[in-house]
Formats: C-alpha cells, sequence, structure tokens
C-alpha cells in the first residue's frame, strides 16, 4: 500500500542496528510497533520470529494489522460449504479457501452504494475517486463481506482478512496521487482497469495482538512486558486520517457525514499531537517515561517538527542512546524527486531500571 511514511525499507536496516548493540536476545522477543501505519514494520519483525503487538489509531490501519498480525491463513469452514451448496464456486484450479473466496467476490455484480454514490462520477456527484464501475463493485464485495459476518458466515480472522484485502486492491485501483485528500482531475490509466481483489501474501510466525486507539492511552493500560517498544511517529503537520479519509470510511462503512470537494469525514478525534510543535515532543515524553518497555526504537525524518538535538537530550534522560542517520527516500505523493541531504534519524534508548 502506498502511505506516507512507509518503513517498509528501514525495517532490516532498524534490525541489522539493534543487532549490532546486541539487543536480539532471543526469537521469543516481543515488539511494539506504535504508529503501525502499513504494518510494514510489524510485518518485517513478525517474520524475524518476534511476539508483535501493534497500534494505530486509525481503523483502515487496525483492519491491516489483524490480517497481518495476529493470523495465519484461513480456511473459510463455515463458508465454503454454503458457496459450493449455491454453486457460486466450483473451479478446481483455485485451489486454497482464499482464492476460492476471492473468486466468489471478484464474480459479483457491482451494486449502489455509499462508495459509487460519494466517490465516483455520476449525475449528483463529480468527485473522480474511482470509475462508476469499480466503485459498484467495491461497494457489492463491501456489503458481501459484512453480510457474511453478520450472518456468521466467516470468523472475526476471516472478516479481517477480507476487509484488508479489500483495502490493500483499492490502494492499487484509485485514482489519487498517493493519498486520499484529493483524487486526480484526469482518469489514471490504473483506476480505468476493471476492479479485482489482489490476495494478501500470508506470513509465517507467531500470532500478534492489535488494537486501535490513542498510543499513549493504549501504552497505559497495557500490562505485558515489552522488550522493543518501536515509534515512527507523524513528522509534520499533516494529519493521517483526512489523508487516507476514503480507507477509513471503506473500513468502517458507517455511512458518515461528509464534507467538501474532497468528501471528508469527521476526523477531529483522530488528530495526532505529533503534528503539532507545540505539542509533539511532551507526546514523545509522555510515551518515553512509561514503564511497560526495556527499549525504545524511534525513527524520525530529518525534516521533522521535533528537533534532533531536543530528542536525544529527552531520551537521554531515561537511559543510554544510540543513534544513527540513514540517507533515505521518503513517501512522495506527487511522485517528485525529493530534495537531496534528507535523512531518516534512529535513536535507540535502552532504558535505566
Amino acid at each position: 500500500m502506498r502511505f506516507i511514511g512507509n518503513k517498509e525499507k528501514l525495517a532490516p536496516i532498524i534490525y541489522d542496528f539493534l543487532q549490532k548493540l546486541e539487543l536480539i536476545k532471543t526469537q521469543k522477543q516481543s515488539f511494539f510497533d506504535v504508529f503501525s501505519g502499513s504494518v510494514s514494520v510489524g510485518k518485517f519483525f513478525r517474520q524475524k520470529g518476534f511476539k508483535v503487538y501493534s497500534s494505530d489509531i486509525l481503523y483502515f490501519s487496525y483492519c491491516l494489522q489483524k490480517a497481518y498480525l495476529e493470523y495465519g491463513i484461513p480456511t473459510f469452514e463455515k463458508l465454503l460449504p454454503l458457496l459450493e451448496k449455491q454453486s457460486l464456486q466450483s473451479r478446481t484450479f483455485f485451489n486454497t479457501p482464499y482464492e476460492k473466496v476471492l473468486n466468489v467476490l471478484n464474480s459479483l455484480q457491482g451494486l449502489e452504494g455509499f462508495i459509487s454514490t460519494h466517490y465516483a462520477p455520476s449525475p449528483t456527484n463529480t468527485r473522480m475517486y474511482f470509475t462508476q464501475e469499480n466503485a459498484q463493485k467495491i461497494d457489492a464485495m463491501r456489503l458481501q463481506i459484512e453480510q457474511w459476518k453478520n450472518d456468521n458466515h466467516i470468523n472475526e480472522s476471516e472478516y479481517f482478512i477480507l476487509l484488508a484485502t479489500l483495502l490493500e486492491s483499492v490502494s492499487l485501483f484509485a485514482n489519487v496521487a498517493g493519498v486520499y485528500a484529493a483524487f486526480c482531475k484526469s482518469w489514471d490509466k490504473r483506476a480505468l482497469k476493471p476492479f479485482m481483489l489482489k490476495p494478501l501474501e500470508f506470513l509465517q510466525g507467531i500470532n500478534g495482538e492489535c488494537f486501535c486507539g490513542d498510543s499513549v492511552k493504549i501504552l497505559q493500560g497495557f500490562k505485558k512486558p515489552i522488550d522493543i517498544l518501536y515509534l515512527d511517529p507523524p513528522y509534520n503537520q499533516r494529519q493521517y486520517a483526512p489523508n487516507y479519509h476514503l480507507l477509513e470510511t471503506l473500513a468502517r462503512y458507517d455511512n458518515p457525514n461528509i464534507k467538501g470537494v474532497a468528501g471528508l469525514r469527521e476526523w477531529g478525534e483522530q488528530k495526532s499531537l505529533f503534528c503539532n510543535a507545540k505539542t509533539a515532543l511532551t507526546q514523545l515524553e509522555n510515551i518515553a517515561k512509561l514503564p511497560c518497555y526495556k527499549t525504545l526504537v524511534l525513527s524520525y525524518n530529518s525534516d521533522g517538527i521535533m528537533q534532533k538535538d531536543s530528542i536525544s537530550n529527552l531520551l537521554e534522560s531515561f537511559g543510554k542512546v544510540s543513534f544513527c542517520e540513514i540517507p533515505y527516500r521518503r513517501f512522495k505523493s506527487n511522485a517528485k524527486v525529493q530534495k537531496s541531504g534528507v535523512f531518516e534519524y534512529l535513536w535507540v534508548l535502552e532504558k535505566s531500571t
């Protein structure tokens, strides 16, 4: 998924830095990915043998976390016999239960729903996030997934895996430059392709545990010991909630009141204090002083609103700090070449006992 600040390429660097500091003790360590976003770091550490906990204030991220970190390959034991009885799937070349269910969803006829009504062109709407045909297909799939859950034909893990599949696939067909705060005024070629679900790649590893809500409140109530607490907070004033409002609405499918050219949902309760220069450092301190972790890892962009020296001074008040900086090509929604001299800063705090 295209995502602001995606740390997929940074994850192995973090792991190597922790190894260099001899902080990778055993494969049974715990790792808490606090601002999980697209789950790239959490996925990496699950595959490395960690028990991964994760959180994010955005529900669509929570859906991705549940699919990638809590579960394994779904079996659809209740749903498949029903589909076979209804002759909705009988093609033997779809090998796995998951592939069979995706085939059924991909075969659905489009339906009018919230996405096609508000985010695709029509006589009463000018938004161009999806073609009308693709938007109706997305609505049909989302409604079918919800119906299966309500009818108890799928369990919780299967529900979140299907939602995550839909969310990941939507990002491949959306008519946006990267984020959803605006749509392109002309059709991108990928948005004109017929919408199809793309299967997730399932991970091997220990089943984790995921949370949705304010990071500080979640950590304050967390009772299990955390070996490595990873923070990748927002680094500028760009709030994530309005930039991913459409994915949030698709995940919740709660028919929200929307407004403006982009069709934004209300997001005031999802504001991050890390996006405000007056509150960001205090918010970092609120996390750093918590008793629940042994090692804290912070990644932060050199263009961030918190100053490098201020972060270092704060973390050093809690224990031993190691630091490195990495030349890093960050996410750019408009695909322009970024300016040179941008680094990703990496701090590792070994907390004093």
